[in-house]
């Protein structure tokens, strides 16, 4: 049995753990997923403005926009982007459904706007069709700078018809135009052409031979890929590759003539419009789809120091894995994220989007807020700009608020004003006010705002 003194001593330690407050804890935020981010309004506006600049001119050229939902069935990119490509071995987003179908999140868009152009029967219509589409595409890739998770793409889309390179240039043009509109410096088109199914069956055995005698200076990655997808080691940024690179043999050697053709048309096309570009004889894709001319806008100088902005090509078998017959198509998308970043640095006026003149409507009293609702709706139907808050009680709050959104002008609606059917106009820059009648306001308001 412990001692008397003992007891009485264990017995105050308990009291103190007892009395003792519990450490406190900053209650941690929940954030967004790594590689994911908000949108804020300040973001929305800039990027409401380059949507704007899209759809001026896509729809100047002809293309009509299309949506597709967000997820679709994994078999579209297994057949059409490639089982042995980066974004289906482990950068896909899947879900698992109902009954074991298995659904992505997409990882790109062209296969989706195929389908549905299948779908629909658009390829019933007239040929070919000009569809473009602005949203959101999921990769499950290290983020860095310019490269997310979850990321947004403008593109544009010609599908059907015939094969005529006439369309690659009209593909390249459009994406250089708006590239200008923006006032993107230093662009710069890389073009190359990776031929037809035979073209690359027989390259890809050059490719390979000329590897097997380097597999000690190539990486990892690499070394994988020639089993896998051999025309991406081109593709590979590792310096350690960039040597055997350099050495390996050319595709543009080994193309058929029918394909030179074609890549001879693109060129002519682009030399006619006066879009200037550079012969990229290493420039592969990522995606199994494409064919023939495969192309990237750059910016920037110096080939190490160049950003990607804008990446396409042609793709006439997509629609054939999808089981359809082969249909002509060529597309491009550009990176949302990044444009918004070169902007930021080379055209930050891009950035600042102009306020639009607000009126902030306060009201005063119990009396002024039961006759705000009808009022607010008047001055709202002469399509006049109101924010208003009325579960504010004060004046002062109101103002302060009115402050805090730039607001042009505050309309103060008090029992006064009520009874004397009026209402205070105050400038909110100077601070000087007068009263108006109520029949009047409309009139007086727009006066104001000019």
């Amino acid at each position: 049995m412990p001692a008397k003194g003992q007891m009485k001593k264990e017995t105050k330690k308990q009291v103190k753990r007892a009395l003792k407050k519990p450490t406190s804890h900053k209650k941690q935020i929940l954030q967004s997923p790594k590689g994911m981010h908000d949108i804020l309004p300040g973001g929305m506006l800039v990027r409401e403005k380059l949507y704007k600049s899209v759809k001026a001119i896509f729809e100047f050229y002809g293309f009509n926009r299309i949506e597709t939902p967000i997820l679709e069935m994994e078999e579209l990119f297994t057949k059409t982007v490639g089982e042995n490509t980066d974004i289906v071995e482990k950068e896909m987003y899947a879900i698992k459904g109902r009954g074991g179908q298995r659904l992505v999140m997409r990882p790109e868009m062209t296969a989706s706007i195929v389908r549905s152009y299948l779908e629909h029967g658009l390829h019933r219509q007239s040929q070919p069709q000009y569809l473009y589409y602005i949203g959101p595409a999921f990769r499950h890739e290290n983020p860095q700078a310019g490269r997310y998770r979850q990321f947004w793409q403008v593109g544009a889309e010609i599908i059907g018809g015939e094969g005529d390179p006439v369309y690659d240039a009209q593909i390249i043009l459009i994406f250089y135009k708006l590239l200008e509109e923006l006032k993107v410096k230093n662009i710069t088109v890389g073009i190359n052409s990776i031929g037809g199914a035979v073209d690359r069956q027989n390259y890809k055995k050059k490719l390979l031979e000329h590897y097997k005698d380097h597999t000690k200076e190539i990486c990892k990655n690499c070394v994988r890929r020639m089993k896998t997808n051999p025309l991406r080691m081109l593709d590979c940024k590792n310096k350690v590759c960039r040597g055997v690179i350099e050495e390996a043999p050319i595709i543009l050697d080994n193309l058929s003539t029918p394909s030179k053709t074609h890549f001879k048309g693109v060129l002519e096309f682009l030399d006619e419009a006066n879009i200037p570009y550079i012969l990229r004889p290493r420039l592969v894709r990522g995606l199994d789809y494409y064919n023939k001319t495969v192309f990237e806008i750059f910016t920037g100088e110096g080939e190490d120091s160049q950003l990607a902005l804008v990446a396409g090509g042609r793709y006439d078998y997509l629609a054939e894995t999808l089981g359809k017959r082969s249909t002509a198509g060529v597309g491009a998308a550009m990176g949302v994220e990044r444009v918004l970043e070169v902007l930021e640095e080379q055209n930050p006026a891009f950035g600042t989007v102009r306020s639009k003149k607000s009126i902030y409507f306060a009201h005063v009293g119990q009396l002024a807020k039961l006759k705000s609702l009808p009022l607010l709706e008047k001055l709202r139907q002469a399509n006049l700009p109101i924010i208003s808050n009325l579960g504010k009680k004060s004046l002062s709050n109101q103002l302060e608020s009115a402050s805090k959104t730039d607001a042009t002008l505050a309309l103060i609606f008090g029992q006064k004003e009520v009874y004397e059917d009026n209402i205070i106009i105050r400038d909110m820059k100077t601070g000087s006010q007068e009263t108006v009648s109520l029949e009047k306001i409309v009139k007086a308001v727009k006066k104001k705002l000019k």
